[in-house]
């Protein structure tokens, strides 16, 4: 079917963003038909600036929760399709004049446009954390956000996978006990917290350094069977990062062992296990476990966070250094080469590229 130009509306929620607001809105300039801010309690300029990008602003009584108040402004849009950022988001460029393109020519069918959401970057601009938000969405589908803390949209229909990014800029400033205080309210309340915010509430304690309650709510929820299959797996991890803080090693390994449970190896928790044993001087397991996260395929699907460096040059550094400790320096310098493919100015990488090249007789190594 042939495509034809989308309308857009950008549906964000606010509170004290004077500093992130403007560089948000101008960087999807274009974009956008119709903006629609809902401001949930300003006490800086913030609707001072918006008002400088459009006039549809409104306010929203705070009352701990994130999905009401984005419902609430999807429920002001008015064109085809919503769009919806947070205020220390960003759409670069590169990806602006991608989702222009989209914008002229979407399939008509498409009911939801899924983007990357880019978290981290290295010192060199590549990126380093990144996942998948439903970011685009078919407003007379009436889409709903859920869940107070954490929320999420829930969809369904037609799907288009883009390749176009929202990139993530905080700035700081955000209060960082806002969760954790929404879920403790909620707590003190009696509410029955479901498998999901079981999940969100260990996280948050987490990010606190409560590891043995961390430890106790992501326990309860795999102990549900009802979680979704990334948050199962992802909560493995937690957990190895819970037991590493408590310096219990066994629990550690068993939880990273666990997440084989929930689907085939993934990378990161290849180079955990990895870095264990290479911790522990045995090289040979070290590398047994570097060398697998190498033969793996990114999961193209995969909603989850993906570390990149996992998927990509870190296993392949480490391998250099594992066979190097066991005497294999061909092989060490073979993968250190294929790490200097990927970041070609990696100081460890240069490091072992000099080292091996004198230990083998190489020659002089590459001036860069």
């Amino acid at each position: 079917m042939e495509g034809k130009e989308m309308r857009i509306s950008l549906c964000m929620i606010v509170r004290n963003e004077e500093n992130t607001i403007a560089r948000c809105l101008n960087s999807v300039k274009g974009i956008p038909d119709e903006i629609v801010i809902v401001d949930t309690g300003s006490s800086d300029r913030t609707k001072e600036i918006v008002k400088g990008f459009t006039d549809k602003i409104f306010d929203f009584t705070w009352i701990d929760d994130f999905a009401a108040a984005r419902n609430f402004a999807f429920s002001e849009a008015t064109e085809d399709y919503i769009l919806w950022l947070d205020a220390d988001d960003i759409v670069a460029d590169t990806d602006r004049e991608k989702f222009l393109k989209l914008k002229k020519n979407i399939d008509p069918l498409i009911d939801v446009v899924n983007m990357p959401y880019l978290l981290a970057f290295d010192q060199f601009g590549a990126v380093t954390f990144s996942l998948k938000r439903n970011r685009l969405v078919k407003r007379s589908k009436n889409f709903q956000w859920i869940g107070a803390v954490h929320e999420y949209l829930e969809v369904y229909g037609h799907v288009l996978n883009s390749d176009i990014c929202i990139t993530h800029k905080e700035m700081g400033g955000n209060d960082s006990c806002r969760n954790l205080k929404i879920y403790e309210k909620r707590k003190a309340r009696g509410e029955s917290f479901s498998p999901r915010d079981l999940f969100y509430y260990a996280n948050e304690l987490l990010d606190h350094q409560l590891y043995d309650q961390a430890i106790k709510s992501y326990q309860e929820f795999l102990k549900t069977g009802q979680g979704w299959v990334e948050d199962n797996i992802s909560s493995c991890g937690k957990l190895a990062d819970c037991y590493q803080k408590l310096e219990d090693e066994d629990k550690q390994l068993e939880y990273l062992f666990k997440s084989f449970e929930y689907a085939t190896p993934r990378a990161e928790f290849c180079c955990r296990l990895g870095f264990h044993f290479l911790s522990a001087k045995q090289y040979e397991q070290g590398a047994f476990w570097y060398k697998l996260a190498t033969q793996l395929d990114k999961p193209f699907d995969c909603w989850g966070p993906i570390i990149e460096a996992c998927w990509t040059w870190l296993p392949h550094l480490q391998l250099c250094v594992c066979y190097d400790r066991i005497g294999k320096h061909e092989l060490a310098y073979a993968h250190n080469e294929i790490a200097r493919k990927y970041c070609p100015e990696n100081t460890q990488v240069l490091y072992n590229k000099n080292y091996l090249e004198g230990l083998l007789g190489i020659g002089t190594s590459e001036k860069k």
